[in-house]
């Protein structure tokens, strides 16, 4: 096991992270509370994303490997409290 974020390590990321993004859909009711922390959490988890994307441009990949899981969590949490469907997809969240 190695400490390092390789190329083949933030790309794996990357790739999760995009893949977690496109499978989260809001499950909560329109003109609700919920429907907004919905729409919060997507907004951060994209925010994270476009962020990473960024560092990883720099050559910044710790700050970018950083963000990548920043916006999985988003992502994550949001699936855990039901704000998000996800198919019960236990391998990109952990719902089950």
């Amino acid at each position: 096991m190695t400490n390092t974020i390789t190329s083949e390590k933030i790309a794996k990321y990357f790739s999760m992270t995009k893949r977690a993004l496109d499978k989260a859909k809001c499950s909560t009711p329109e003109k609700t509370h919920l429907r907004r922390a919905a729409e919060d959490f997507l907004d951060m988890a994209k925010r994270y994303l476009t962020d990473a994307e960024h560092f990883e441009k720099k050559g910044d990949i710790v700050t970018a490997f950083a963000a990548l899981n920043y916006a999985h969590g988003w992502l994550d949490a949001g699936a855990r409290l039901g704000l998000f469907d996800v198919g019960h997809d236990s391998e990109l969240f952990t719902v089950e």
